[in-house]
């Protein structure tokens, strides 16, 4: 039902607990993958380059390809690599 001012107050209590609950396992989450990223760097493997890895893997190959080919673009337009062979 309605309060007073319009707002269904169970529902609206009923989604606040959810994204509450929600907010509570993206932490669980996130400390998982911390806690693998550290594992990783003690194995020896460059986090830094593993985040890029993974971030990679989200794309999809063409747009790898155009992203490659902008940065290897801009470099070339700031000297920073060679010509293109």
């Amino acid at each position: 039902m309605s309060d007073p001012s319009g707002v269904a107050g169970d529902q609206l209590r009923a989604f606040v607990e959810r994204i509450e609950r929600l907010e509570e396992e993206k932490k669980v989450i996130a400390d998982d993958i911390k806690d693998v990223y550290a594992e990783a760097k003690g194995n020896g493997f460059d986090v830094k380059i593993l985040r890029k890895v993974v971030s990679l893997r989200k794309k999809q190959p063409h747009e790898r390809e155009e992203e490659e080919a902008v940065l290897d673009l801009y470099l070339q337009a700031l000297g920073m690599n060679g010509p293109a062979s």
